[in-house]
């Protein structure tokens, strides 16, 4: 008798830790999530903050060489020009 009611007991307990054992993995879940959550969010801003950078240096290169080429035409017509005559 005193096996069956230490048995009861024991399952009794086990069963009120494992509710609350489930709680907090539940909450610690959460808490994993919603961190996961926010570094992929800051990574995702840092990305974009990163590419417009790199979009702007790389227009601004281009924009560099095309003033380069067209004063490097404009260099090459006129003594084209010069030879012509």
């Amino acid at each position: 008798m005193k096996k069956l009611i230490v048995s009861f007991a024991l399952v009794a307990l086990l069963a009120s830790c494992k509710d609350e054992t489930k709680e907090k993995l539940d909450a610690a879940q959460d808490a994993v999530t919603e961190e996961v959550k926010e570094k992929i969010d800051s990574a995702k801003i840092k990305a974009e903050r990163r590419l417009d950078s790199i979009k702007e240096k790389t227009k601004a290169e281009i924009d560099s060489a095309k003033i380069k080429s067209a004063a490097k035409l404009e260099e090459a017509a006129k003594k084209l020009k010069e030879s012509a005559k």
